[in-house]
């Protein structure tokens, strides 16, 4: 099972690279198409409208026809999408270009998560998921750092087309290791349905604090470079030093964070504290935060974003642990096809409402701090909608009993 978490880990890695290598090239695609902020703002989060609705439909083919078959579908669309825009002119092709990169990125968690849950067991789901964290958030740092220097020494366009070709790299250790979880499990008699899955109140509530959770991660990992080049002065060598240095520090975080949930559960904690009080400190620590970089001097601002990074890191292993443990091997890759629709809307409006707020204001004020208003809903989504973190009940619903809401 350590090669599989590796190799899970691996590709959600390479996915959040490739969705990352547009805001660290923003500035200069915007100087070399003449795309004014607004159109800018479009392409940013038009990669969320794909990725987002597909979610759901990929969740049941993942089940369907096997979670690893998917992956490796997925793996190519993507790595042909990124490629792609490499050798875009228009905006109209760009657009197209990333939409199509949402739906093969889509593949993404609905499978992982399906491969999780079957494969590990729940007292190992907060480490298992700590390292996929830190591989999809230290992606991030990679993207913009590394993708930075190479837009910055050679061109975007060919960094595009670069890191679109190394993607598909990661087919050959999962030609090895993969073979084994190509085919979906049996399905047994009495799996749920999803109708079932639907009427959980549980799922919209790990459904709304996730989208709460994502719209201030995306807003900034797609506007921070943007951000710090243009409103705080920084050169794009700068920028991707502190962007990439705080993903990195979101990586650590969530890889520690998983770690240390799992060993106190071990020792006789209780699992649902764990979850739930990383939860809310990342969500209230994000009001904090937004709020302190948009009114905050530079060097506070630049302290607040690592700060922020680092309480997004250590609630992201409970973000997928908790769906994972809630719905079980026989419904986690439905429900967290669902979830993480219901989430990465977020994407959607994140980076689009704040091209348009910037386009509006000139500043980035007015973002930081609807921003911090939507982090408020997690609270409520984590803490109140949510039972207990354990494997729902799946027998058929009693209408007296009210049993779809345990």
């Amino acid at each position: 099972m350590t090669w599989l978490v590796f190799l899970l880990a691996a590709i959600l890695f390479v996915n959040y690279v490739d969705r990352g290598l547009l805001p660290a090239a923003a500035d200069r695609v915007q100087a070399q198409t003449n795309l004014p902020t607004s159109e800018l703002g479009l392409l940013l989060s038009a990669f969320f409208w794909t990725y987002a609705l597909i979610q759901i439909p990929i969740g049941w083919i993942a089940e369907r026809f096997g979670a690893g078959r998917v992956l490796v579908v997925g793996l190519i669309v993507w790595a042909a999408a990124t490629m792609g825009f490499g050798v875009a002119h228009t905006f109209t092709t760009m657009l197209a270009l990333r939409l199509l990169l949402g739906i093969g990125e889509s593949v993404g968690f609905p499978c992982v998560s399906k491969l999780l849950a079957v494969n590990v067991a729940v007292g190992e789901l907060g480490i298992a998921n700590g390292i996929v964290g830190f591989a999809y958030l230290i992606g991030p740092a990679f993207g913009t750092y590394f993708g930075g220097l190479a837009i910055a020494r050679f061109d975007w366009r060919a960094t595009f087309i670069g890191f679109g070709a190394l993607s598909l790299l990661w087919l050959l250790p999962w030609g090895f290791v993969g073979k084994r979880h190509s085919r979906p499990p049996p399905s047994r008699a009495g799996d749920p349905g999803f109708g079932q899955i639907l009427r959980k109140r549980a799922l919209w509530g790990a459904s709304l604090g996730h989208f709460s959770s994502n719209y201030g991660y995306y807003f900034l990992l797609s506007w921070m470079p943007y951000y710090l080049v243009r409103e705080r002065g920084f050169s794009t060598t700068g920028m991707a030093e502190i962007a990439g240095s705080a993903y990195v520090v979101t990586a650590l975080c969530a890889l520690g964070a998983g770690w240390a949930i799992d060993r106190y559960v071990a020792r006789g904690g209780s699992r649902n504290w764990a979850y739930k009080s990383l939860m809310a400190a990342a969500h209230a620590g994000a009001v904090v935060c937004m709020l302190g970089i948009a009114s905050g001097p530079r060097p506070v601002a630049i302290v607040l974003i690592y700060v922020y990074q680092a309480l997004t890191g250590a609630a992201s292993p409970g973000v997928f642990a908790i769906p994972q443990i809630l719905a079980g091997p026989r419904a986690a890759g439905r429900w967290v096809g669902v979830q993480n629709s219901m989430g990465n809307f977020a994407g959607v409006v994140a980076p689009a409402v704040t091209g348009f707020l910037i386009a509006a204001t000139g500043n980035f004020t007015l973002a930081f701090v609807v921003a911090a208003a939507v982090s408020v809903l997690g609270l409520y989504g984590w803490l109140v909608m949510i039972p207990p973190i354990a494997e729902l009940r799946w027998d058929p619903p009693d209408p007296a009993a009210g049993a779809d809401d345990a």
